[in-house]
């Protein structure tokens, strides 16, 4: 099938080489010139495990190119997928800016009837609505705009467009849902998970999946605060909840906060669109909160373990990037931690396996980036472990004692057993259990 997919970032990339790999002829469309060179070079612009085999083996087999004519991919294109970005905007509603350019650009290149516009980009409800009627006023040729939304893990996203849970397709319309069936059939072949509904409830699901995710990471990390003070054990507490069928073990576990770019991004845009409609949504304005607070708590155990004045201080930090298994910095708990630190006077020495070039970018030269994580560790008055990369996970721990001035270690995702840390002399103050000074609780 001919197929163009309009944005090669992060979704767009994923989707373009997936199709490839199952025979289809994409173009993947951009206007960003040097991107567009490193693609030609084999080179993902970001991390992703799995994405560079993909993109290397579907060029050099003829099925996945890259242009930044927009017109041209869109006249030999059957399927056009649209994946550019949907920023929030300033009171947290999504921009569609990007997404409606491309809409017009499109409806100026069409110059046949039956062409299917997929919408990938996370929209609000009613943008296949609004992008139809744009359409519309540029051309006379029939064309269908379908909601196909993308459920993809920074870190597992080949994986996940390959073996999906679900595809969700959002159309009335019999000859769009039998292109959309034959384009996914390949992903199917061990059961069928394509899910047909309309536009405005395939544009929802997108965003209430994320919202439910988010909601369970802040009403766990509420109830690891509350875990400290009442003298709990949130790990025990999530295994004995997780247990429950009915509520099962994912996404409890406790720590700094979510960030990424789904998140952050899908709750204010579904909060902004429930108080446009006169339905705000109480639930998620504290799901909102609750994250915001969280991603403070390592600096608020820091200065009740040092104090306000951070001064002279310097402390080392394992992990930059949102998430394992990915470089994206956006949203991420480690720049709310490192501007708390900062902002005290601190010193912040930081490793991160994946995201140094993303960190420099962001960071410039307020903070030391090292090779290795032991390097963060010399010489700083403490450890903040921040994201939960596998390599974070069974240290030399007796190193680190010796890198270290103090033996102490802030441990924001609970990697490590407090009572081994404590049998080698460690301060250790993690999230959601007992602290080894009540005054620590959060």
């Amino acid at each position: 099938m001919q197929v163009a997919v309009i944005g090669t970032g992060y979704v767009g990339l994923v989707v373009g080489c997936c199709l490839a790999e199952f025979g289809n002829d994409v173009c993947g469309v951009d206007k960003d010139q040097g991107k567009l060179q490193r693609l030609a070079r084999g080179e993902v612009p970001f991390f992703e495990p799995g994405l560079q085999p993909l993109l290397m083996r579907n060029q050099q087999g003829g099925r996945l190119t890259f242009t930044d004519d927009l017109a041209a991919a869109v006249k030999r294109a059957e399927v056009i997928f649209v994946a550019v970005g949907t920023p929030p905007g300033e009171d947290g509603a999504a921009d569609l800016r990007h997404v409606l350019e491309v809409a017009r650009a499109i409806g100026e290149a069409l110059d046949r009837d039956g062409t299917l516009i997929c919408l990938k980009s996370t929209v609000p409800v009613g943008t296949a609505a609004r992008v139809t009627a744009a359409l519309a006023e540029l051309t006379g040729h029939a064309f269908t705009v379908v909601s196909n939304p993308e459920f993809l893990k920074e870190g597992n996203a080949v994986n996940d467009f390959l073996k999906p849970d679900r595809v969700v397709v959002g159309t009335d319309d019999p000859r769009a849902r039998g292109i959309m069936e034959e384009l996914y059939a390949p992903y199917m072949r061990t059961r069928e998970r394509i899910l047909f509904m309309d536009n405005e409830s395939a544009e929802m699901t997108k965003y209430t999946a994320n919202a439910l995710l988010a909601c369970r990471i802040s009403f766990m990390n509420e109830i690891a605060n509350l875990c400290e003070v009442v003298g709990a054990d949130v790990n025990l507490v999530r295994q004995g909840v997780g247990a429950d069928s009915r509520i099962g073990s994912s996404f409890l576990f406790p720590g700094v906060g979510y960030g990424g770019s789904c998140f952050p991004k899908d709750v204010d845009a579904l909060i902004r669109t429930a108080r446009q409609v006169g339905r705000p949504l109480q639930i998620l304005d504290a799901v909102a909160e609750v994250n915001r607070r969280q991603k403070e708590v390592l600096v608020h155990k820091v200065v009740r373990r040092f104090g306000e004045d951070l001064t002279g201080r310097r402390f080392g930090i394992w992990g930059l990037s949102f998430k394992p298994a990915t470089d994206d910095m956006r949203e991420a708990p480690s720049l709310t931690i490192i501007e708390g630190l900062l902002a005290r006077g601190a010193e912040v020495v930081a490793h991160d396996p994946e995201a140094r070039t993303v960190a420099q970018s962001l960071l410039g030269d307020t903070v030391t980036l090292v090779d290795t994580p032991y390097a963060a560790c010399a010489g700083a008055d403490a450890l903040l472990v921040v994201t939960e990369w596998n390599l974070y996970r069974n240290p030399d721990f007796p190193r680190i004692k010796g890198l270290l001035r103090l033996p102490v270690v802030f441990d924001g995702r609970n990697l490590y057993r407090p009572a081994l840390l404590a049998e080698l002399g460690f301060e250790h103050y993690s999230i959601g259990r007992p602290a080894q000074d009540p005054g620590l609780s959060v």
